[in-house]
């Protein structure tokens, strides 16, 4: 069923505001109609309308002046511009300041209305995302992975599976994978997810000191020891301990660890009293734990005691289907802890995302899309806003003639010289029509209007 929204008309234009109302309400959509900026801002706050289109030159208050206020009372509500007048700079000036797009009079009322819907899905889509935050936050519930990967989901099932159980899990895989947060998974979905989640990493501390961390120690134990301290097999109880990177575990502690989860006992270092502990223990890799059993480099007891259950995430190069998705994910996220509004990503920045293998797998994608976000002044992320090397992925096709006598030194300048010129080329194609040369260049109108004013083409 086609979904109804409440859509805001302003425009001083009588003939403007029925011929609209009539399109919409013919549509099942509820219609609200304002002929200046100050009634407009007083039906938005009373109405609270799902998406607000709205003439840019009226009387009292004009569009751009109500856009900055509507932007101030509501950053959800997508605000779609209406002009006579095609002048670029205006248009990129009206979506820095947050408005979902615009249209030039006369417009194409199907165009209008397919603006409408995707201003609808966006708007939909971040409500998700947010969420999709707040749930993260509160809890690591297998499902709330975010994948559309037939292998990762097959994971999330098996995860909620073994969260329910008390065996000892084993998570191995490339550094990078979410080992962790599959870990948090299976606590928090646990029986024990009210008590603790603990993690250390074996390969962060020298020997003695990852000792201490684990088993604790008594005043005096050794030099430094001024005060009994419990170690994380204590503090764990009845709760989860992560041993990360237990590849790198010295051996006589390997001794040590099959012990307590064999007799789920231990004594502090420099004690004598036997205490009990009540814990989950996970433990992850990024080795193979069965080559260094092989090799002698790991107990092959312990292994067998660890790995009771197995658990192994999929590199992102395996699961390229995820990569936009994550990709949104990360742009949602980092916007908003960065306090910005981006909203897309260029079609050929997930086109350089995709084509990139990812050896740093989902913690990679991460950090590229932060630096995206951080370099980006717009609500879009272009490619020269990515790390470099990911730049250089970008495969630039056979130049024209006119192309080849770029004058630009480096990479950066001679792409955009060369989409400086496709640009003006599909523009004279199109006759000038940005929508069509958009969709030719299978970019937004937004993204088109940003190169206009960046590359100086009227």
């Amino acid at each position: 069923m086609k979904k109804s929204y409440r859509i805001l008309i302003v425009d001083d234009e009588e003939n403007v505001r029925r011929m609209l109302a009539t399109v919409f309400t013919h549509d099942n959509h509820q219609v609200i109609c304002a002929e200046d900026g100050q009634q407009a801002l007083e039906l938005f706050q009373q109405q609270t309308p799902d998406v607000v289109l709205m003439d840019i030159r009226m009387p009292k208050l004009n569009g751009m002046e109500a856009l900055q206020v509507m932007r101030q009372l509501n950053q959800d509500t997508p605000i779609i511009l209406m002009t006579a007048y095609a002048a670029v700079e205006t248009a990129v000036e009206a979506l820095r300041l947050g408005a979902f797009d615009y249209v030039i009079k006369p417009f194409d009322l199907d165009e209008l209305k397919i603006m409408i819907g995707r201003a609808m899905q966006l708007r939909e889509m971040k409500q998700e995302i947010n969420l999709l935050h707040r749930a993260l936050s509160d809890s690591y519930q297998w499902d709330r992975i975010l994948t559309n990967s037939p292998k990762m989901m097959e994971l999330c099932r098996d995860t909620a599976k073994i969260a329910q159980s008390n065996a000892s899990v084993l998570i191995t895989g490339e550094s990078g994978t979410g080992k962790e947060l599959i870990a948090k998974a299976i606590h928090y979905n646990s029986p024990r997810a009210k008590g603790p989640f603990i993690k250390i990493n074996c390969g962060a501390l020298p020997e003695s000191l990852l000792e201490s961390e684990l088993f604790g120690h008594e005043k005096g134990a050794f030099t430094g020891a001024q005060t009994q301290r419990q170690g994380l097999f204590e503090r764990a109880n009845q709760g989860t301990l992560l041993l990360d990177e237990v590849g790198e575990m010295p051996h006589n502690l390997q001794v040590k660890l099959l012990r307590v989860l064999q007799e789920r006992e231990f004594e502090r270092l420099g004690g004598s009293q036997t205490i009990k502990t009540d814990i989950r223990l996970i433990a992850a890799t990024n080795r193979n734990l069965s080559a260094m059993v092989e090799q002698g480099e790991f107990r092959r007891d312990l292994f067998y005691r660890l790995n009771v259950m197995h658990l192994s995430p999929i590199p992102l190069r395996e699961r390229p289907e995820d990569i936009s998705l994550l990709a949104q994910h990360f742009v949602q996220k980092f916007s908003a802890e960065n306090g910005k509004e981006i909203v897309e990503l260029d079609p050929s920045t997930l086109t350089i995302l995709e084509a990139y293998p990812w050896p740093g797998n989902v913690r990679e994608l991460s950090n590229a899309i932060e630096r995206a976000v951080i370099m980006s002044t717009g609500f879009i992320i272009f490619p020269d806003e990515l790390p470099e090397h990911l730049q250089q992925q970008l495969n630039v096709p056979h130049l024209s003639e006119s192309v080849n006598t770029l004058t630009g030194h480096t990479l950066k300048e001679n792409l955009k010289a060369y989409e400086r010129e496709l640009i003006c080329t599909a523009l004279g194609n199109n006759q000038g029509n940005r929508v069509q040369t958009a969709r030719v260049l299978g970019i937004s109108r937004r993204a088109l209007m940003y190169k206009l004013q960046e590359y100086h083409i009227e």
